[in-house]
């Protein structure tokens, strides 16, 4: 009888010492879609005072969506994914005894996030750019907004001189007829001349 009731003495101290029996994702896990949750599992109740549990994904960014929830011998915490890559659940628990027990739930999240099409959409702010880029060619040696309308006077210019080449060929005809005149003028002074 002795005999027996030592050997049910040991268990119970083992018993004070909590541990991590289970997880959600398990431990080394790699999955294509990322849970809501992540949840682990312990031998002994949780208190929610002295329990902790940390989610850090690729490049130690963190991945924990909210405050840990309890159940229990539950813990779960929302999980917000970032990119594809290797994620940590690091846990920090408080046995019966006082005794602190710490460790971690690795898994490898394989496929991106629905923030990555997001980060495919930042490219759309170089398509905004091309806007600026038609006004360049227009201005031809400057920049600037307006020089565009500097550009549009120029061919008001090039009408003005099209109004002015009238001029251009009245004058050609005054020239022509000064000259007839004084050509005939000279003949006139041959013929008068003995």
């Amino acid at each position: 009888m002795a005999l027996g009731v030592s050997l049910l003495v040991p268990p119970a101290p083992a018993a004070a010492h909590n541990q991590l029996t289970g997880s959600d994702p398990r431990d080394g896990a790699r999955i294509a879609t990322a849970p809501a949750r992540i949840e682990l599992r312990f031998l002994a109740k949780l208190d929610p005072a002295t329990t902790k549990v940390t989610v850090t994904g690729p490049d130690n960014v963190a991945a924990a969506g909210g405050a840990p929830t309890f159940s229990g011998t539950r813990v779960s915490v929302p999980f917000r994914p970032g990119r594809a890559g290797l994620y940590i659940v690091g846990y920090r628990v408080q046995s019966s005894d006082g005794h602190p027990v710490s460790g971690e739930v690795r898994f490898t999240l394989t496929t991106g996030t629905p923030a990555d099409p997001s980060v495919s959409a930042t490219p759309s702010a170089p398509t905004g750019s091309p806007s600026a880029t038609p006004a360049e060619p227009s201005p031809g040696g400057t920049a600037s907004a307006g020089t565009a309308s500097a550009g549009a006077a120029e061919p008001t210019a090039g009408q003005d001189g099209d109004d002015g080449s009238p001029w251009l060929w009245a004058g050609l005809g005054a020239l022509a007829l000064a000259g007839a005149g004084a050509a005939t003028f000279a003949l006139r002074r041959r013929r008068s001349t003995p």
